[in-house]
């Protein structure tokens, strides 16, 4: 390692920044624990143009972290629809109550308690401590590691332990001696990672800017910009079929409430079959009574076809996930009346009333389709 490098990265960032870092954002400059934490959630796996619409609108519907512990998760993932990885949203609401139960409402300012809290990870709680409390703590997000493997050209996958441990000592000696640089500096590694030294087209290459650091970056000099961190080749994503009943009765709709722990974990959406692996297209369609066993498999099927006699076939949606895709055939279903369950997690919904409920964003689309085709409204 660089002694030259190490003692002044921090001091070289945090001009940067002054210069060229991003301003505005309406997170920066907060130094509010939950504001922080909610705002480092959110932009975990989803883009900073997302963020910037739903954070504000998400704060002012859960401004402290005493409303959203007091909040039903249903009311959180209405509010988290469309942003995925709904374990976020989850872990969120858990989080909060904990707080509320073991802290006092007060987020604690050590790194290593925050770890403790649900959700919150050892980067995660880096960030919460330094730009709320000034904690002198390290982060490692995505941008980071970029960032370090290429100014010290560290070889290796990232997901290594080892070169995962060696990215975490080397954040930690490149850490700013003074406590209160500590936010300015965390933003600054931050928004460097995102606008400057980018995966696919950092500005070294470009000629346009000059880095602050183009004579101190390993992989600059050795000509190994692109080629660090060292990628690992992904597997081609698996493929599944299923079937959903989109099933209605006047202005209502038959809504299913997923396992917490599924894909979509404890958001509604539309009665489904099993997910099979997809194959060749299907030479004919399946029989209502047979749609009806695979989507409501503990409810009686006769009871069903009472109310329910014909069946059309809908769109096919597709739907990409981060490791995996899904078709799904939506199965058109108009039943004379609204059939009570003692399934507590089959719900009949007015389409007016989607909005209060959290749906997969797919699901929220179709719906969205046909409450404006009534000229309902599903907003949230």
């Amino acid at each position: 390692m660089s002694k030259a490098l190490t003692t002044t990265f921090s001091e070289k960032l945090i001009a940067w920044h002054a210069r060229s870092g991003r301003s505005g954002l309406p997170w920066q400059g907060n130094r509010d624990a939950y504001a922080v934490w909610v705002s480092e959630i959110m932009l975990q796996q989803t883009q900073v143009a997302t963020v910037l619409e739903r954070y504000p609108r998400f704060m002012k519907r859960f401004p402290t972290v005493k409303k959203l512990a007091a909040a039903q998760l249903d009311e959180v993932l209405a509010e988290w629809a469309g942003l995925g990885y709904y374990s976020r949203a989850r872990n969120l609401h858990a989080c909060a109550q904990q707080v509320m139960q073991e802290f006092a409402g007060q987020f604690p300012s050590d790194p290593i308690l925050l770890e403790e809290l649900k959700g919150i990870g050892r980067s995660t709680a880096g960030a919460i401590a330094a730009f709320a409390f000034h904690e002198r703590a390290p982060i490692l997000d995505a941008n980071v590691k970029r960032i370090l493997a290429r100014l010290f050209s560290v070889e290796g996958a990232l997901q290594d332990k080892v070169v995962n441990d060696h990215l975490w000592k080397l954040a930690s000696k490149l850490l700013p001696s003074k406590p209160q640089d500590m936010p300015v500096y965390t933003q600054a590694l931050m928004d460097f990672g995102a606008t400057w030294c980018t995966a696919r087209k950092p500005v070294c290459l470009s000629g346009e800017k000059k880095c602050p650091f183009e004579k101190d970056c390993q992989a600059n000099l050795s000509n190994q910009v692109l080629s660090l961190p060292h990628k690992t080749v992904k597997a081609k994503s698996p493929e599944f079929d299923c079937d959903m009943l989109l099933m209605r009765s006047g202005n209502a709709i038959l809504l299913q409430k997923r396992p917490s722990k599924a894909i979509w974990g404890g958001l509604w959406s539309l009665p489904e079959s099993v997910w099979v692996a997809k194959s060749t297209p299907r030479k004919q369609a399946p029989s209502l009574k047979r749609l009806l066993v695979a989507a409501l498999p503990d409810e009686s099927p006769a009871v069903w076809l009472k109310v329910c006699k014909t069946v059309k076939a809908g769109p096919q949606i597709k739907h990409v996930f981060t490791h995996r895709r899904l078709w799904m055939q939506i199965w058109e279903l108009n039943a004379t009346k609204c059939l009570e369950s003692e399934n507590t997690h089959l719900k009949w919904v007015p389409l007016n009333q989607l909005g209060r409920y959290g749906l997969p964003q797919p699901i929220k689309i179709l719906l969205q389709g046909l409450s404006l085709a009534r000229g309902d409204d599903l907003k949230n």
